[in-house]
Protein backbone atom coordinates (compact mmCIF):
# COMPACT_ATOMS: atom_id res chain seq x y z
CA UNK A 1 0.00 0.00 0.00
CA UNK A 2 1.71 3.23 -0.75
CA UNK A 3 1.67 6.68 1.18
CA UNK A 4 -1.75 8.23 -1.10
CA UNK A 5 -3.69 4.85 0.44
CA UNK A 6 -1.68 4.91 3.80
CA UNK A 7 -3.19 8.76 3.93
CA UNK A 8 -6.57 8.09 3.14
CA UNK A 9 -6.94 4.91 5.58
CA UNK A 10 -5.68 7.12 8.67
CA UNK A 11 -8.42 10.21 7.62
CA UNK A 12 -10.78 6.79 7.85
CA UNK A 13 -9.70 5.56 11.25
CA UNK A 14 -9.00 8.57 12.94
CA UNK A 15 -9.47 9.02 15.61
CA UNK A 16 -8.01 6.09 17.18
CA UNK A 17 -6.22 6.17 20.21
CA UNK A 18 -2.79 5.15 21.35
CA UNK A 19 -2.33 2.61 23.73
CA UNK A 20 -0.55 3.23 26.74
CA UNK A 21 1.28 0.80 28.90
CA UNK A 22 -0.87 0.02 31.61
CA UNK A 23 -3.19 -1.16 28.77
CA UNK A 24 -1.02 -3.87 27.84
CA UNK A 25 -1.81 -6.67 31.28
CA UNK A 26 -5.37 -5.56 31.19
CA UNK A 27 -6.88 -5.50 27.20
CA UNK A 28 -5.97 -9.11 26.66
CA UNK A 29 -9.65 -9.95 28.29
CA UNK A 30 -11.53 -7.21 26.45
CA UNK A 31 -12.96 -9.30 23.20
CA UNK A 32 -15.50 -7.30 20.92
CA UNK A 33 -17.29 -7.87 17.64
CA UNK A 34 -18.45 -5.97 14.73
CA UNK A 35 -21.32 -8.27 13.04
CA UNK A 36 -22.76 -7.86 9.69
CA UNK A 37 -25.41 -10.94 9.17
CA UNK A 38 -28.61 -11.90 7.33
CA UNK A 39 -29.80 -10.63 10.97
CA UNK A 40 -28.99 -7.40 9.81
CA UNK A 41 -27.93 -7.37 6.01
CA UNK A 42 -30.03 -8.97 3.09
CA UNK A 43 -28.36 -11.54 0.51
CA UNK A 44 -26.58 -8.88 -1.67
CA UNK A 45 -24.93 -6.90 0.83
CA UNK A 46 -23.35 -9.84 2.56
CA UNK A 47 -22.23 -10.78 -0.72
CA UNK A 48 -20.54 -7.54 -1.09
CA UNK A 49 -18.66 -8.01 1.95
CA UNK A 50 -17.75 -11.38 1.79
CA UNK A 51 -14.34 -12.48 1.98
CA UNK A 52 -12.13 -14.80 0.53
CA UNK A 53 -8.81 -16.42 1.89
CA UNK A 54 -6.36 -13.68 0.64
CA UNK A 55 -9.02 -11.10 1.36
CA UNK A 56 -8.68 -11.95 5.02
CA UNK A 57 -5.70 -12.39 5.72
CA UNK A 58 -4.81 -8.97 3.94
CA UNK A 59 -7.87 -7.29 6.35
CA UNK A 60 -6.46 -9.15 9.48
CA UNK A 61 -2.53 -7.89 8.57
CA UNK A 62 -3.93 -4.05 7.80
CA UNK A 63 -6.05 -3.42 10.92
CA UNK A 64 -3.32 -5.11 13.42
CA UNK A 65 -0.92 -2.87 11.37
CA UNK A 66 -3.21 0.74 11.85
CA UNK A 67 -4.76 -0.15 15.40
CA UNK A 68 -1.85 -1.97 17.03
CA UNK A 69 -3.49 -4.58 18.62
CA UNK A 70 -2.74 -8.24 18.34
CA UNK A 71 -5.49 -10.26 18.69
CA UNK A 72 -8.05 -10.45 15.62
CA UNK A 73 -10.61 -12.94 13.88
CA UNK A 74 -12.53 -12.56 11.04
CA UNK A 75 -15.48 -14.77 9.65
CA UNK A 76 -16.62 -14.75 6.64
CA UNK A 77 -19.08 -16.83 5.11
CA UNK A 78 -22.38 -16.67 3.14
CA UNK A 79 -24.17 -15.37 5.83
CA UNK A 80 -22.20 -13.60 7.83
CA UNK A 81 -18.94 -11.66 8.43
CA UNK A 82 -17.66 -10.76 11.39
CA UNK A 83 -14.23 -9.56 12.95
CA UNK A 84 -13.68 -10.45 16.47
CA UNK A 85 -10.54 -8.67 18.80
CA UNK A 86 -9.32 -8.22 21.91
CA UNK A 87 -8.59 -4.25 23.20
CA UNK A 88 -9.82 -2.34 26.01
CA UNK A 89 -10.35 0.61 23.72
CA UNK A 90 -13.27 0.42 21.34
CA UNK A 91 -12.14 0.50 17.56
CA UNK A 92 -15.48 -1.31 16.37
CA UNK A 93 -16.87 1.63 14.12
CA UNK A 94 -12.70 2.30 12.88
CA UNK A 95 -12.71 -1.39 11.64
CA UNK A 96 -16.16 -1.01 9.83
CA UNK A 97 -14.89 1.50 8.30
CA UNK A 98 -11.89 -0.16 6.71
CA UNK A 99 -13.19 -3.17 6.02
CA UNK A 100 -15.69 -0.59 3.87
CA UNK A 101 -13.40 0.94 2.40
CA UNK A 102 -10.97 -2.50 1.61
CA UNK A 103 -14.69 -3.28 -0.41
CA UNK A 104 -14.65 -0.05 -2.16
CA UNK A 105 -18.43 0.63 -0.74
CA UNK A 106 -19.06 3.98 1.78
CA UNK A 107 -19.82 3.14 5.34
CA UNK A 108 -22.47 5.75 5.38
CA UNK A 109 -24.47 3.39 2.94
CA UNK A 110 -24.04 0.42 4.60
CA UNK A 111 -23.43 1.77 8.49
CA UNK A 112 -27.11 0.44 9.52
CA UNK A 113 -26.02 -2.92 8.88
CA UNK A 114 -23.28 -3.27 10.91
CA UNK A 115 -23.61 -4.61 14.79
CA UNK A 116 -21.51 -3.66 17.70
CA UNK A 117 -20.67 -5.73 20.18
CA UNK A 118 -18.73 -3.97 22.76
CA UNK A 119 -19.75 -5.86 26.16
CA UNK A 120 -16.97 -8.71 26.36
CA UNK A 121 -19.45 -11.25 27.34
CA UNK A 122 -21.79 -10.50 25.02
CA UNK A 123 -19.45 -10.99 22.51
CA UNK A 124 -17.96 -14.07 23.87
CA UNK A 125 -21.79 -15.55 23.92
CA UNK A 126 -22.22 -14.15 20.32
CA UNK A 127 -18.85 -16.12 19.19
CA UNK A 128 -20.20 -19.63 21.04
CA UNK A 129 -23.62 -19.03 19.45
CA UNK A 130 -22.51 -18.62 16.02
CA UNK A 131 -19.88 -21.31 16.30
CA UNK A 132 -22.01 -24.02 17.70
CA UNK A 133 -25.68 -22.99 14.71
CA UNK A 134 -27.44 -21.14 17.38
CA UNK A 135 -27.22 -17.95 15.44
CA UNK A 136 -27.26 -19.70 12.17
CA UNK A 137 -29.63 -18.84 9.17
CA UNK A 138 -30.62 -22.68 9.38
CA UNK A 139 -30.57 -23.23 12.73
CA UNK A 140 -28.04 -26.35 14.23
CA UNK A 141 -25.44 -25.64 10.68
CA UNK A 142 -23.30 -28.21 10.23
CA UNK A 143 -21.15 -25.98 8.28
CA UNK A 144 -20.37 -23.24 10.64
CA UNK A 145 -17.83 -24.71 13.14
CA UNK A 146 -15.28 -26.03 9.93
CA UNK A 147 -16.28 -22.45 8.71
CA UNK A 148 -14.26 -21.30 12.36
CA UNK A 149 -11.67 -23.47 12.24
CA UNK A 150 -10.39 -22.21 8.57
CA UNK A 151 -10.81 -18.66 10.17
CA UNK A 152 -8.72 -19.20 12.93
CA UNK A 153 -6.52 -21.35 10.84
CA UNK A 154 -6.17 -18.49 8.74
CA UNK A 155 -5.46 -15.81 11.34
CA UNK A 156 -3.02 -18.48 12.71
CA UNK A 157 -1.34 -17.98 9.56
CA UNK A 158 -0.82 -14.27 9.83
CA UNK A 159 0.02 -14.48 13.28
CA UNK A 160 -3.09 -12.61 14.62
CA UNK A 161 -3.98 -15.26 17.40
CA UNK A 162 -2.77 -14.96 20.66
CA UNK A 163 -3.47 -16.12 24.21
CA UNK A 164 -6.69 -15.40 24.70
CA UNK A 165 -8.11 -16.18 21.60
CA UNK A 166 -6.12 -19.22 21.26
CA UNK A 167 -7.31 -20.56 24.62
CA UNK A 168 -11.10 -18.86 23.41
CA UNK A 169 -11.21 -20.48 19.78
CA UNK A 170 -10.47 -24.20 21.49
CA UNK A 171 -12.96 -23.88 24.16
CA UNK A 172 -15.75 -23.18 21.48
CA UNK A 173 -13.99 -25.87 19.19
CA UNK A 174 -14.70 -28.68 22.54
CA UNK A 175 -18.44 -27.13 23.28
CA UNK A 176 -19.40 -27.82 19.70
CA UNK A 177 -17.73 -31.07 19.79
CA UNK A 178 -19.75 -31.69 23.17
CA UNK A 179 -23.19 -30.67 21.13
CA UNK A 180 -22.54 -33.21 18.30
CA UNK A 181 -21.72 -35.56 20.40
CA UNK A 182 -24.90 -35.08 23.72
CA UNK A 183 -27.23 -33.79 22.01
CA UNK A 184 -29.71 -34.18 18.58
CA UNK A 185 -28.88 -30.05 17.30
CA UNK A 186 -26.84 -31.17 14.28
CA UNK A 187 -28.95 -33.73 13.22
CA UNK A 188 -30.94 -34.19 9.99
CA UNK A 189 -31.35 -31.72 7.39
CA UNK A 190 -33.28 -28.95 8.77
CA UNK A 191 -33.72 -26.84 5.33
CA UNK A 192 -35.70 -28.23 1.91
CA UNK A 193 -31.85 -26.82 0.32
CA UNK A 194 -30.16 -28.98 3.19
CA UNK A 195 -32.56 -31.90 2.76
CA UNK A 196 -32.25 -31.63 -1.10
CA UNK A 197 -28.37 -32.41 -0.94
CA UNK A 198 -29.19 -34.85 2.05
CA UNK A 199 -31.52 -36.79 -0.17
CA UNK A 200 -29.20 -36.35 -3.11
CA UNK A 201 -26.29 -37.79 -1.28
CA UNK A 202 -28.15 -40.58 -0.16
CA UNK A 203 -29.68 -41.63 -3.66
CA UNK A 204 -25.99 -41.23 -5.15
CA UNK A 205 -24.03 -43.29 -2.71
CA UNK A 206 -23.16 -45.72 -5.41
CA UNK A 207 -22.18 -43.91 -8.19
CA UNK A 208 -18.45 -42.57 -8.41
CA UNK A 209 -18.77 -39.14 -9.51
CA UNK A 210 -22.42 -38.47 -10.23
CA UNK A 211 -23.77 -36.27 -12.36
CA UNK A 212 -25.98 -33.50 -11.18
CA UNK A 213 -27.81 -30.92 -13.19
CA UNK A 214 -29.47 -27.55 -11.21
CA UNK A 215 -32.32 -26.60 -13.40
CA UNK A 216 -32.90 -22.30 -11.92
CA UNK A 217 -30.98 -20.25 -9.68
CA UNK A 218 -33.46 -18.30 -7.56
CA UNK A 219 -33.60 -18.08 -4.02
CA UNK A 220 -33.83 -22.08 -3.76
CA UNK A 221 -31.52 -22.94 -6.50
CA UNK A 222 -28.92 -20.73 -5.45
CA UNK A 223 -29.48 -22.52 -1.96
CA UNK A 224 -29.40 -26.05 -3.08
CA UNK A 225 -26.10 -24.81 -5.60
CA UNK A 226 -24.10 -23.71 -2.53
CA UNK A 227 -24.58 -26.45 -0.64
CA UNK A 228 -23.80 -28.98 -2.93
CA UNK A 229 -20.46 -27.04 -3.45
CA UNK A 230 -20.05 -27.49 -0.04
CA UNK A 231 -20.65 -31.31 0.24
CA UNK A 232 -18.41 -31.81 -3.02
CA UNK A 233 -21.00 -34.54 -4.06
CA UNK A 234 -20.08 -34.85 -7.84
CA UNK A 235 -19.83 -32.78 -11.19
CA UNK A 236 -22.65 -29.64 -11.30
CA UNK A 237 -24.10 -28.13 -14.56
CA UNK A 238 -26.05 -25.40 -13.99
CA UNK A 239 -28.81 -23.88 -16.20
CA UNK A 240 -30.97 -20.88 -16.06
CA UNK A 241 -33.47 -18.92 -18.55
CA UNK A 242 -31.31 -15.95 -17.77
CA UNK A 243 -27.42 -17.09 -19.25
CA UNK A 244 -25.64 -14.20 -17.61
CA UNK A 245 -26.67 -15.04 -13.96
CA UNK A 246 -25.55 -19.11 -14.79
CA UNK A 247 -22.15 -17.63 -16.32
CA UNK A 248 -22.01 -15.03 -12.93
CA UNK A 249 -21.59 -18.58 -10.26
CA UNK A 250 -19.44 -20.80 -13.25
CA UNK A 251 -16.99 -17.97 -13.09
CA UNK A 252 -16.88 -17.88 -9.27
CA UNK A 253 -17.12 -21.40 -8.70
CA UNK A 254 -15.60 -22.97 -11.63
CA UNK A 255 -18.62 -25.13 -12.90
CA UNK A 256 -20.34 -25.96 -16.12
CA UNK A 257 -23.04 -23.88 -17.57
CA UNK A 258 -25.48 -25.53 -19.82
CA UNK A 259 -27.71 -23.79 -22.47
CA UNK A 260 -30.86 -23.93 -21.74
CA UNK A 261 -32.52 -24.30 -25.07
CA UNK A 262 -30.73 -27.69 -24.77
CA UNK A 263 -32.13 -29.18 -21.43
CA UNK A 264 -33.71 -32.18 -22.44
CA UNK A 265 -29.98 -32.96 -23.78
CA UNK A 266 -28.64 -32.21 -20.48
CA UNK A 267 -31.33 -34.41 -18.78
CA UNK A 268 -30.24 -37.21 -20.85
CA UNK A 269 -26.45 -36.96 -19.19
CA UNK A 270 -27.68 -36.38 -15.53
CA UNK A 271 -27.86 -39.38 -12.94
CA UNK A 272 -29.51 -36.37 -10.99
CA UNK A 273 -31.74 -33.32 -11.75
CA UNK A 274 -32.92 -30.92 -9.96
CA UNK A 275 -35.59 -28.32 -10.91
CA UNK A 276 -36.63 -25.04 -8.91
CA UNK A 277 -38.10 -22.89 -11.87
CA UNK A 278 -41.15 -20.83 -11.73
CA UNK A 279 -43.49 -21.80 -14.18
CA UNK A 280 -46.99 -22.21 -14.91
CA UNK A 281 -46.92 -25.41 -16.74
CA UNK A 282 -44.69 -28.47 -15.98
CA UNK A 283 -41.04 -27.58 -17.63
CA UNK A 284 -40.32 -31.46 -17.97
CA UNK A 285 -43.34 -33.48 -19.10
CA UNK A 286 -43.42 -37.09 -19.73
CA UNK A 287 -43.64 -36.58 -23.23
CA UNK A 288 -39.77 -34.69 -23.06
CA UNK A 289 -38.65 -38.29 -21.14
CA UNK A 290 -39.65 -41.60 -22.05
CA UNK A 291 -37.46 -41.80 -25.04
CA UNK A 292 -34.96 -41.64 -23.26
CA UNK A 293 -32.35 -44.78 -23.19
CA UNK A 294 -31.73 -45.62 -19.81
CA UNK A 295 -29.13 -47.68 -18.24
CA UNK A 296 -29.34 -46.79 -14.72
CA UNK A 297 -32.21 -44.79 -12.45
CA UNK A 298 -32.61 -40.93 -13.20
CA UNK A 299 -33.52 -39.25 -10.24
CA UNK A 300 -35.73 -36.01 -10.17
CA UNK A 301 -36.43 -33.35 -7.45
CA UNK A 302 -38.82 -30.38 -8.04
CA UNK A 303 -38.38 -28.27 -5.54
CA UNK A 304 -40.46 -26.00 -7.47
CA UNK A 305 -44.27 -24.55 -6.36
CA UNK A 306 -46.33 -24.82 -8.85
CA UNK A 307 -44.75 -27.95 -9.45
CA UNK A 308 -42.26 -27.61 -12.47
CA UNK A 309 -41.78 -31.16 -13.16
CA UNK A 310 -44.56 -33.30 -14.66
CA UNK A 311 -45.34 -36.59 -11.59
CA UNK A 312 -46.59 -38.93 -14.15
CA UNK A 313 -42.83 -39.03 -15.41
CA UNK A 314 -42.97 -41.59 -13.02
CA UNK A 315 -44.75 -44.20 -14.81
CA UNK A 316 -41.05 -44.32 -17.67
CA UNK A 317 -39.31 -47.25 -16.15
CA UNK A 318 -35.94 -46.17 -14.42
CA UNK A 319 -37.39 -42.71 -13.34
CA UNK A 320 -38.06 -41.29 -9.64
CA UNK A 321 -39.38 -38.57 -8.35
CA UNK A 322 -39.45 -36.43 -5.59
CA UNK A 323 -41.30 -33.71 -4.39
CA UNK A 324 -40.79 -30.36 -2.29
CA UNK A 325 -43.56 -31.12 -0.11
CA UNK A 326 -41.93 -34.50 1.10
CA UNK A 327 -38.16 -32.97 1.59
CA UNK A 328 -40.07 -30.11 3.31
CA UNK A 329 -41.77 -32.78 5.67
CA UNK A 330 -38.27 -33.78 6.18
CA UNK A 331 -36.73 -30.72 7.06
CA UNK A 332 -39.45 -29.67 9.35
CA UNK A 333 -38.91 -33.04 11.27
CA UNK A 334 -35.09 -32.56 11.80
CA UNK A 335 -35.89 -28.81 12.54
CA UNK A 336 -38.75 -29.45 15.31
CA UNK A 337 -35.71 -32.37 16.89
CA UNK A 338 -33.15 -29.30 16.82
CA UNK A 339 -35.35 -26.95 18.53
CA UNK A 340 -35.84 -28.93 21.21
CA UNK A 341 -32.15 -29.45 21.51
CA UNK A 342 -31.37 -26.18 22.05
CA UNK A 343 -31.85 -25.92 25.94
CA UNK A 344 -29.24 -28.68 26.31
CA UNK A 345 -26.86 -26.51 23.69
CA UNK A 346 -27.46 -23.32 25.85
CA UNK A 347 -26.69 -25.21 28.91
CA UNK A 348 -23.29 -26.44 27.38
CA UNK A 349 -22.55 -22.86 26.10
CA UNK A 350 -22.82 -21.94 29.44
CA UNK A 351 -20.59 -24.37 31.19
CA UNK A 352 -18.16 -24.00 28.86
CA UNK A 353 -18.20 -20.09 29.24
CA UNK A 354 -17.77 -20.74 32.99
CA UNK A 355 -15.08 -22.61 32.80
CA UNK A 356 -13.31 -19.82 30.17
CA UNK A 357 -14.37 -17.39 32.74
CA UNK A 358 -12.34 -19.16 35.12
CA UNK A 359 -8.96 -19.17 33.16
CA UNK A 360 -9.45 -15.81 32.26
CA UNK A 361 -9.98 -14.57 35.84
CA UNK A 362 -6.55 -16.85 37.04
CA UNK A 363 -5.00 -15.30 33.91
CA UNK A 364 -5.90 -11.89 35.32
CA UNK A 365 -4.54 -12.75 38.79
CA UNK A 366 -1.53 -13.99 37.27
CA UNK A 367 0.15 -10.80 37.72
CA UNK A 368 -0.85 -10.22 41.47
CA UNK A 369 0.60 -14.08 42.31
CA UNK A 370 4.21 -13.75 40.70
CA UNK A 371 4.31 -10.30 42.69
CA UNK A 372 3.22 -11.94 45.97
CA UNK A 373 5.88 -14.93 45.11
CA UNK A 374 8.88 -12.36 44.31
CA UNK A 375 8.17 -10.60 47.42
CA UNK A 376 8.46 -13.62 49.82
CA UNK A 377 11.38 -14.58 47.86
CA UNK A 378 12.74 -11.47 48.19
CA UNK A 379 12.27 -11.41 51.73
CA UNK A 380 13.75 -14.96 52.11
CA UNK A 381 16.91 -14.15 50.45
CA UNK A 382 17.72 -10.89 52.07
CA UNK A 383 17.54 -13.04 55.43
CA UNK A 384 19.16 -15.72 54.25
CA UNK A 385 22.03 -13.32 52.45
CA UNK A 386 21.96 -12.26 56.98
CA UNK A 387 22.54 -15.61 58.24
CA UNK A 388 24.89 -17.58 55.61
CA UNK A 389 28.06 -16.39 56.59
CA UNK A 390 27.79 -18.16 59.56
CA UNK A 391 26.70 -21.61 58.11
CA UNK A 392 28.89 -24.48 56.24
CA UNK A 393 28.12 -24.93 52.96
CA UNK A 394 26.32 -27.54 53.79
CA UNK A 395 24.37 -26.41 56.46
CA UNK A 396 23.48 -23.29 53.84
CA UNK A 397 22.00 -25.50 51.53
CA UNK A 398 19.98 -27.43 54.22
CA UNK A 399 18.64 -23.91 55.28
CA UNK A 400 17.71 -22.78 51.55
CA UNK A 401 15.63 -25.78 51.31
CA UNK A 402 13.90 -25.73 54.15
CA UNK A 403 13.13 -21.15 53.89
CA UNK A 404 12.09 -22.44 50.11
CA UNK A 405 9.45 -24.99 51.16
CA UNK A 406 8.06 -22.41 54.16
CA UNK A 407 7.61 -19.95 51.38
CA UNK A 408 5.74 -22.43 48.88
CA UNK A 409 3.43 -23.40 51.69
CA UNK A 410 3.00 -19.90 52.90
CA UNK A 411 1.94 -18.83 48.97
CA UNK A 412 -0.46 -22.13 48.44
CA UNK A 413 -3.32 -21.50 50.68
CA UNK A 414 -3.71 -17.61 49.04
CA UNK A 415 -3.59 -19.06 45.79
CA UNK A 416 -5.99 -21.42 46.66
CA UNK A 417 -8.36 -18.87 47.43
CA UNK A 418 -7.65 -16.75 45.36
CA UNK A 419 -8.86 -19.08 42.79
CA UNK A 420 -11.78 -20.26 44.59
CA UNK A 421 -12.54 -16.62 44.66
CA UNK A 422 -12.30 -16.06 40.58
CA UNK A 423 -15.32 -18.95 40.79
CA UNK A 424 -17.24 -16.52 43.03
CA UNK A 425 -16.48 -13.37 40.80
CA UNK A 426 -14.29 -12.21 43.92
CA UNK A 427 -11.35 -12.17 43.09
CA UNK A 428 -10.57 -8.53 41.96
CA UNK A 429 -11.22 -7.87 45.79
CA UNK A 430 -9.15 -10.23 47.02
CA UNK A 431 -6.22 -9.52 44.81
CA UNK A 432 -6.59 -5.77 46.22
CA UNK A 433 -6.34 -7.21 49.59
CA UNK A 434 -3.65 -9.35 48.86
CA UNK A 435 -1.66 -6.40 47.30
CA UNK A 436 -2.43 -3.48 50.16
CA UNK A 437 -1.13 -6.25 52.51
CA UNK A 438 1.77 -7.36 51.19
CA UNK A 439 2.62 -3.48 48.88
CA UNK A 440 2.85 -5.40 45.82
CA UNK A 441 2.53 -1.62 43.93
CA UNK A 442 5.81 -0.94 45.27
CA UNK A 443 9.32 -1.75 43.65
CA UNK A 444 10.66 -5.07 45.09
CA UNK A 445 13.30 -3.69 46.41
CA UNK A 446 11.29 -2.10 49.07
CA UNK A 447 9.93 -5.02 50.27
CA UNK A 448 12.21 -6.03 52.67
CA UNK A 449 10.58 -3.45 55.23
CA UNK A 450 7.71 -6.15 55.37
CA UNK A 451 9.46 -8.05 57.20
Amino acid sequence: MGHQGYAVLMTVLTPISYRFPFVLTRMRFHLKAISLSHRTAPLDVRERFALNEAETKLFLQTIRELCGIDEWLVVSTCNRTEVYYVAENDYSEQVAKLLCFQKGVSYLTYSACFRYLTNPDEAILHLFNVSVGLESKVVGDLQITHQIRQAYQWAVDVDTVGPFLHRLLHTIFFASKRVAQETSFREGAASVSYATVDLIETLTQALIQPRILLIGLGDIGQDVFKNLLDANLGSITITNRTRAKADALAEKHNVRVAPFDALIDEIQRADVVVSSVQKSEPLITKTSVQSFNLTSYKYFIDLSVPRSIDPAIEDVPGLELYNIDTLRSSADAALQKRLAAIPQVEQIVREAIDGFNEWTGEMSLSPTIQRFKDALEQIRKEELARHLKHLSADEASRVDKITSGIIQKIIKQPVLQLKAACKRGEANALADVLQELFALDRPLHASSTLS
